[in-house]
């Protein structure tokens, strides 16, 4: 089932790339009925999930056996979440209204790789597998800001090409330093995960961890590594930016969960205070700067650094020794994946939501608005339940990874919270500045023919926000599958 979900967008993607000409229309339905099927497979995949430290559901398939490569894949109460995430986010995003320039096949082919890919990652369990789907996200994310972006997309997309390839090769270091460590040689992830292969801190282990630190810091991105990620934001189209927030970053938080503190325990408890420190840092610098933008798609970029700083504050709180017990750092990397998942839900709205004012208006300058409720209720509803999602409101799904993240880390870096919990206040700030340059005041008069959004765009937001109040509500459905896997992770470090 778990080679179902990757193959069938796969195979989508090479059924619509190859349509004829004269059947072009046929592409959208098409690839929106086979991105449905992932979806549904994974539900089943969920119900039949039992939870513990090693994934489960596991598929494997002899594919080097010289090198000691497998095609295996399985699932975990870490992965999983991010599965149903990448799942329901690219039928989502595809369906959204956009200019397509006359390029329907290749846009929607290369949606459906890019999903066949994003899974790939979140399923793989050999080194190998993982390497290979990790860079084939980069091709799919530079063709789609490249070709559907707008402003100066092709810069944008090169230079998110290029930073993350370097973070790519970095990471490829990281795994012949672990593959060369391993006896006999195996890039098996599950046999790393019962015994790795560099136990110790010591100067190997610490190079092989600095490796995969590098390439999931660019991916985050955390400071100082995040200057990609405001202009490829900006200059991608919406359902680009919506992916690229809610499943890219997320392979690098999920890089440090799956690689880092399960196979480079040791490595990861000796450098748990300095990334800690990092996404510190990074949680305040993306607040304070967030706070001084005016154009809506680089804000919204600047808040992710900001919750993804959060993220990955909750997974070195986990790895941690400088004090608290068990059950904090269980808490903490509870929250970090919930964290994962809510702002994949939010944020991707808020970006489509910003192409949806793009489309419209031809503009992100927010000074430029003002008094919209009155012309796009609609707009302004969704506008309102996603900002206060992402400013942690209680109710809703941040809210419940901000608590999560901030309880479980006190135990262990109270300080570094106390810093945390004053950005939030900014974070706060930001958001609500934003509803009011957008929303409130005077109508302007060149807006008096701005269109409220339509159905189809209506729905695609209602689809993402809906489980993020669900989860804000009720988020033991989520968390019980999260806290299956993260409490035998912590309890075994």
């Amino acid at each position: 089932m778990l080679t179902a979900i990757i193959l069938i967008p796969l195979l989508g993607a090479l059924v619509v790339g190859l349509l004829p000409t004269t059947r072009a229309p046929l592409a959208r339905p098409i690839a929106l009925v086979v991105s449905f099927v992932p979806l549904v497979l994974t539900v089943l995949v969920w119900l039949r999930f039992e939870g513990g430290l090693l994934p489960e559901q596991i598929e494997s398939l002899r594919w080097i056996p010289a090198l000691g490569v497998e095609y295996k894949v399985g699932v975990d109460g870490i992965s999983l979440p991010l599965v149903a995430l990448t799942a329901l986010l690219f039928p989502v995003s595809m369906a959204y209204p956009l200019d397509l320039l006359g390029r329907e096949r290749m846009y929607y082919a290369i949606f459906l790789f890019l999903e066949a890919a994003s899974f790939g990652v979140f399923l793989a369990l050999d080194l190998f597998l993982f390497f290979i789907f990790w860079d084939l996200t980069l091709v799919g994310m530079y063709f789609v800001i490249a070709i559907w972006g707008h402003g100066d997309a092709l810069r944008s997309a090169l230079k998110f090409f290029i930073y993350t390839l370097t973070g790519s090769l970095a990471m490829l270091l990281g795994i012949l330093g672990l593959y060369l460590a391993t006896s006999p040689r195996s890039f098996d992830m599950v046999a790393l995960i019962q015994n790795p292969a560099l136990p110790g801190g010591g100067l190997r282990a610490s190079l092989v961890f600095l490796g995969f630190a590098v390439a999931f810091l660019i991916k985050a991105p955390l400071v100082p590594f995040h200057t990609w990620l405001p202009p490829a934001h900006v200059d991608a189209p919406g359902p680009g930016s919506a992916v690229l927030a809610g499943i890219l970053l997320k392979m690098g938080t999920y890089g440090f969960i799956r690689i880092s503190l399960l196979m480079l325990p040791d490595a990861f408890r000796k450098y748990a205070l300095a990334l800690a420190i990092v996404s510190v840092v990074s949680i305040v610098y993306g607040a304070l700067v967030s706070l001084a933008q005016t154009n809506l798609k680089r804000l919204i970029a600047y808040t992710s650094i900001t919750h993804m700083g959060l993220v990955v504050l909750g997974i070195a709180a986990a790895g941690g020794v400088l004090g608290g017990d068990v059950e904090a750092r269980r808490v903490a990397l509870d929250g970090a994946v919930v964290g994962m998942v809510s702002h994949g839900l939010i944020t991707a709205a808020l970006f489509l939501i910003s192409g949806s004012v793009y489309a419209r208006a031809h503009t992100y300058e927010m000074p430029e608005f003002g008094g919209l409720l009155s012309r796009a209720p609609r707009l302004a509803l969704l506008t309102i339940v996603a900002a206060f999602g992402g400013l942690g409101l209680p109710g809703l799904a941040q809210f419940v990874a901000d608590i999560s993240v901030f309880v479980g880390a006190f135990a262990v870096y109270p300080v570094l919270v106390i810093v945390s919990v004053a950005a939030l206040v900014v974070l706060a700030a930001l958001f609500l500045r934003m509803l009011r340059m957008m929303f409130l005041g005077p109508l302007a008069d060149r807006w008096r023919e701005f269109t409220d959004l339509d159905r189809v765009e209506s729905a695609v937001l209602v689809s993402l926000l809906a489980p993020a109040v669900v989860i804000g509500v009720i988020p033991a459905w989520l968390i019980n599958v999260i806290d299956a896997t993260a409490g035998a992770v912590v309890g075994r470090l």
